[in-house]
C-alpha cells in the first residue's frame, strides 16, 4: 500500500511539473501613470504564475521602468524573475507600444532573443511580440498581440495570424493578448482549421466603465491560442481583480482588463 501512494505521490509530482502556469494580462498603459500601489497590486496579482505576458506597455519614457519596478518586485518575494521588454512596435496609424514577458527562472528558460514579428509589420500596427521558452526539455513560443481597437477593425489585423504557423513551421506557437475580437468571429476560422482553439469561449474580460446590475466585465476580447495537439490546457481562470476595490473607478487606475491564466502540459 504504501508502495502505491508512493507511485501516486510521484505521478502527481510529475505532473506538477510538467506543467506551466501562463498569465496573460493588458494593463492599460502600463508606464508612468501607476503608482508604486498599483505596481505591488500588480506584482501580488501574477507573482504565482510561471511566465506573465504583457500588453500595452508604454512605448514612451517610463513603460521600460514600470516592468523593471515589476521584476525587482517580483525579485522581492523570494523566487527569480527574469524579463524582457521589446521595441516599440511599428505601426505608425495607431498608438506605438512595447510588449513584455517575465518568467521564473526556475521554470522555463528563454531559448533566444524575443523578437517582434516583422513580415507582417506594415500591415499589424502593434506587430506581436514572440519568446520561446523551454520547459523540461521541450519548447514553445508564446507570442502575445495587442490588436487595434474594436472601431478600427481588429480583424484586418488577425487575419494574418493564418500565416504565421507556416511562418514558423518549427514552433509551438501559443498565441495570447487582448484581440479585441471574440473567439467566435469567423477571422479565427483559419486557426481553428489548422487545429488550434482558444482557451476561453464566451468569457468577458474588459471592464466596464460603471457597474450594470451587479455586471462588471464588457467585452469579451483576452484570449490564449493554442494547437491541440501539440499542447494540453488545464484550469482556465479570468482573475477578477476589480472585486477587492470599492469601485470601478478604482480597479481601472489597475486596468481596464482582467488577467487571463491557464496551465499549459507540452506534449
Amino acid at each position: 500500500m504504501q508502495r502505491v501512494f508512493t507511485l501516486i505521490a510521484f505521478f502527481l509530482l510529475t505532473v506538477l511539473q510538467a506543467q506551466i502556469s501562463v498569465c496573460s494580462w493588458n494593463i492599460e498603459n502600463l508606464g508612468k501613470s501607476k503608482s508604486e500601489e498599483n505596481i505591488l497590486f500588480i506584482v501580488n496579482t501574477i507573482k504565482k504564475f510561471d511566465i506573465v505576458a504583457i500588453q500595452e506597455v508604454v512605448a514612451g519614457s517610463g513603460g521600460a521602468q514600470a516592468v523593471a519596478q515589476i521584476a525587482e518586485e517580483l525579485n522581492r518575494k523570494g523566487t527569480q524573475w527574469d524579463y524582457t521588454i521589446s521595441d516599440p512596435t511599428s505601426g505608425s496609424s495607431y498608438k506605438r507600444e512595447r510588449y513584455a514577458f517575465l518568467w521564473r527562472t526556475n521554470k522555463v528558460k528563454l531559448k533566444k532573443e524575443a523578437w517582434l514579428e516583422q513580415k507582417y509589420n506594415q500591415e499589424i500596427d502593434r506587430e506581436p511580440y514572440f519568446a520561446t521558452f523551454e520547459h523540461n526539455g521541450k519548447v514553445f513560443t508564446l507570442v502575445t498581440f495587442h490588436a487595434i481597437t474594436q472601431s478600427k477593425q481588429p480583424e484586418t489585423e488577425i487575419k494574418y495570424f493564418k500565416f504565421l504557423p507556416n511562418e514558423y513551421p518549427t514552433l509551438n506557437l501559443v498565441f495570447a493578448g487582448d484581440f479585441n475580437c471574440p473567439q467566435s468571429h469567423s477571422v479565427f476560422n483559419p486557426l481553428k482549421k489548422m487545429g488550434y482553439d482558444s482557451v476561453f469561449k464566451n468569457q468577458k474580460t474588459s471592464l466596464k466603465r460603471e457597474y450594470n446590475n451587479g455586471n462588471c466585465l464588457a467585452s469579451e476580447f483576452d484570449n490564449f491560442w493554442y494547437h491541440s495537439e501539440r499542447v494540453s490546457i488545464s484550469n482556465p481562470k479570468a482573475i477578477q481583480f476589480y472585486e477587492g476595490f470599492e469601485n470601478l473607478n478604482e480597479a481601472r487606475e489597475i486596468s481596464d482588463h482582467i488577467p487571463i491564466t491557464v496551465e499549459i502540459t507540452l506534449k
